[in-house]
């Protein structure tokens, strides 16, 4: 486990690259909508009941980690939110992603999905959630 000094961040690997706390999440939610605000609150709440985990704001989007970055919001719309799951297969057989694909030269697959009401955050999307966090676990580095 590295924690980078300049901003306390930490990471499975020295020197990871990062955005150094460029960004804060007020930055993601200046000048949007209430319905914005609130759907990303209650995601967020909804993932507190899985489990605990840290915000790391990015250049471009909002990571949710625990012991590596398992999901991000990539978009604030004016009334959705755009999250991507970052799991270890792909799971093409739901109506849920918009958007799958592996990351370039790893074992990462993206499953991007839009969330446009807290009605959306139903069991099939937890399902994922649960997922995403479980495979975090398995990824914890003995410190």
């Amino acid at each position: 486990m590295w924690i980078c000094p300049a901003c306390n961040q930490k990471f499975l690997h020295q020197n990871q690259s990062h955005s150094c706390n460029d960004k804060n999440v007020t930055d993601f939610l200046q000048g949007k909508s209430a319905h914005t605000v609130a759907l990303f609150q209650y995601f967020l709440d909804t993932y507190k009941q899985i489990g605990e985990f840290v915000l790391h704001p990015a250049k471009s989007r909002l990571a949710l980690a625990r012991h590596t970055r398992f999901c991000s919001i990539t978009q604030f719309g004016k009334n959705f939110l755009h999250v991507v799951f970052h799991l270890d297969q792909l799971y093409p057989d739901n109506l849920i992603f918009t958007k799958m694909g592996q990351v370039p030269n790893s074992k990462v697959f993206n499953h991007h999905c839009r969330l446009y009401a807290q009605e959306d955050v139903k069991e099939e999307v937890r399902k994922f959630m649960q997922l995403a966090y479980e495979l975090d676990a398995r990824k914890q580095v003995k410190v």
